[in-house]
């Protein structure tokens, strides 16, 4: 039985959220006001479809967009982590699941040199058309009320064990990294034996400390912060030896 190990991207595997150094690629390096302001909490994958939209007005190729993207920053130690998991994929599955879109994590895996490393990336789908006009929709629809309208982790994480085990692929255990609010709902579901990773600081890690210390939720999982790759790695490293 093999090790899943699930990492969410911005702010993660990248050190940066995706969706906002895009932004960067624009003639002004900017957006103006009445886009930024179009913004409706829960819906943020179609504002970013506005985003897109804008940056082809701009008359922005997406080759340059590429480009941007490609420069943005890995976090600490996690090129480590990927090339370690590439070289042990016969214990290891790896998945990434995120908010951003699969156009963004595609272009950043690829310039990495380290895409073996993945198995599958779950993101809202992203594609170009023929006037070079990016596009970005919503990954799926649940009725999950503690997640974005667009993606909950916890059922994508559901949908896909349960896609491997009609495979006759069965986790011995998971080891989930993230970092955001949007990662706390699927690690409720983790088991005895698995690891939940939050990033040290950042919102994932504060809102498993109010739930442990109001003792509204019980975690099962194995609770480990971590602040750079080498803690991951150490983890990773663990589970499979």
């Amino acid at each position: 039985m093999k090790t899943l190990v699930v990492f969410d991207f911005d702010y993660t595997v990248v050190d940066d959220n995706s969706d906002t150094w895009v932004i960067r690629s624009t003639p002004d390096q900017s957006l103006p006001d009445c886009l930024k302001q179009s913004y409706q909490r829960g819906r943020w994958t179609e504002y970013m479809g506005r985003v897109l939209t804008y940056i082809g007005d701009q008359s922005v190729h997406p080759d340059h967009v590429r480009a941007v993207m490609e420069s943005i920053p890995f976090t600490k130690g996690m090129i480590e982590v990927l090339t370690f998991i590439s070289e042990n994929k016969k214990d290891i599955d790896c998945i990434i699941v995120s908010d951003s879109n699969t156009l963004f994590i595609d272009w950043i895996l690829h310039a990495s040199g380290v895409k073996s490393a993945i198995d599958d990336v779950f993101s809202n789908p992203a594609s170009i058309d023929s006037r070079g006009y990016m596009s970005v929709r919503c990954f799926h629809a649940h009725d999950c009320q503690q997640c974005p309208i667009n993606l909950c982790k916890r059922k994508v994480l559901h949908d896909f064990r349960e896609h491997q085990d009609k495979a006759g692929v069965q986790y011995q255990r998971i080891c989930y990294v993230g970092d955001g609010g949007n990662d706390l709902c699927p690690i409720k579901d983790l088991k005895e034996g698995d690891i939940a990773m939050p990033r040290k600081g950042f919102t994932l890690e504060k809102l498993l400390c109010k739930a442990r210390t109001e003792g509204s939720t019980t975690f099962r999982a194995k609770i480990v912060p971590w602040d750079s790759g080498n803690v991951i790695l150490q983890e990773i490293r663990a589970l499979i030896e």
